[in-house]
């Protein structure tokens, strides 16, 4: 009687360590470092820095172009003018400040 319980011990010791086992790597496989969620979380994320990416290339575009527009070599008068208004705050002696 003693021999077939010692067995059955073994086997329910390996049945429950392999469950065991099995259910670390699945939760692992799953919410780890390395697992599903956190893919998808990287996912996202990639997808935010790429559309952040092209706001801030079409930002530097849109600096580069008004840039060129007041260098020496090609001088937009009317950008010029522009930007002496808002900057300094300069106006024409023929106009009127409405605020």
């Amino acid at each position: 009687m003693n021999a077939r319980r010692k067995p059955a011990v073994g086997i329910l010791v390996y049945a429950t360590v392999t469950f065991g086992l099995s259910a670390y790597f699945v939760f692992a496989a799953v919410q780890g470092d390395f697992g599903l969620f956190r893919r998808a979380e990287i996912e996202v994320e990639g997808n935010r820095l790429t559309a952040e990416l092209a706001q801030l290339e079409s930002e530097v575009e849109r600096m580069e172009n008004l840039t060129l527009r007041l260098s020496d070599d090609y001088l937009d008068l009317d950008l010029l003018d522009q930007q002496a208004r808002d900057v300094i705050g300069l106006m024409r002696s023929d106009e009127i400040v409405v605020r």
